[in-house]
């Protein structure tokens, strides 16, 4: 029987962690298959795409700068890669390519790991409108939160989600994050604040209610500013290392037959990793 082979592919690639991930659970579960990271230019993208078959791969993962084009280039999408409007992972289906996306999936099943019956602790504030919040807003209203806030630095790109998302989004400004807090029992950093030693505080979590949950995606360092302030102001706090650990699951199941366990195992695995750098 042919060798189960899967990918990431983005453009660079070589800082990808989803290889050791994937790798990990191959060897713990003694599946023969293998799980590369390929390096697409953006202008090859297309040609990968339509010869994923032809090379024997079951699927794999795209991730920057290619989730849009891989939304625009699978001939069908689950209801999570619609709503967020990005694809992150290809598998087929009776010789058809699909597209899904597991970031949102990835963002909850974190926070049901970390911080269980989070679900219950709306308002929430969002910081950011990119892409990543996109996922987090859908993960959200999935779970029924129903008072979903978006901070935005351009007001625009926050009123855009609001439409997108529909009637319990709404869009705000960087200079109203102060008074969104004091009710807000979830407060979730989706932008690059507080990455790679950048001390900007996203927004101050002094403002918010003892019962909150604070979380920040940025997982380079595990311990952001944010999630430090948190802390020390005594909330609970959820890094953001487990979404990337858990939006890789469903793609595991779907090319190599069998649902991974995210454990922490494989969590010292990829933070010794992380501090290698």
């Amino acid at each position: 029987m042919a060798e189960k082979k899967a990918f990431v592919a983005g453009h660079p690639i070589a800082h990808s962690r989803s290889p050791k991930i994937h790798g990990h659970w191959l060897a713990k579960y003694g599946i023969e298959g293998s799980y590369r990271a390929i390096d697409v230019a953006p202008a090859e993208f297309a040609a990968f795409l339509a010869s994923l078959g032809e090379n024997g791969f079951r699927g794999g993962n795209v991730t920057i700068p290619h989730k849009e084009a891989a939304f625009a280039g699978v001939a069908r999408r689950d209801h999570a890669a619609d709503e967020i409007g990005a694809v992150n992972t290809l598998w087929f289906e009776d010789g058809v390519l699909w597209g899904g996306n597991t970031d949102g999936y990835g963002f909850a099943a974190n926070l049901d790991d970390h911080a269980p019956g989070w679900a219950a602790n709306g308002p929430a504030v969002v910081l950011g409108a990119g892409g990543a919040s996109r996922a987090v807003i859908h993960a959200l209203k999935e779970r029924g939160i129903k008072d979903i806030r978006v901070v935005n630095r351009t007001l625009a790109r926050a009123q855009e989600l609001a439409r997108h998302f529909g009637a319990a989004i709404t869009a705000h400004g960087a200079g109203a994050v102060g008074e969104l807090l004091a009710d807000a029992g979830l407060l979730i950093n989706t932008t690059s604040l507080g990455m790679h030693g950048d001390a900007t505080l996203s927004a101050d979590p002094a403002g918010l209610p003892d019962h909150a949950i604070v979380t920040d995606l940025v997982y380079v360092p595990l311990e952001t500013p944010l999630l430090a302030a948190a802390r020390t102001r005594g909330l609970k706090t959820v890094d953001g290392l487990g979404m990337l650990l858990h939006q890789a699951v469903p793609g595991f199941e779907r090319w190599f037959g069998r649902k991974p366990e995210v454990t922490p195992e494989l969590r010292r695995l990829i933070v010794a990793d992380i501090e290698g750098q």
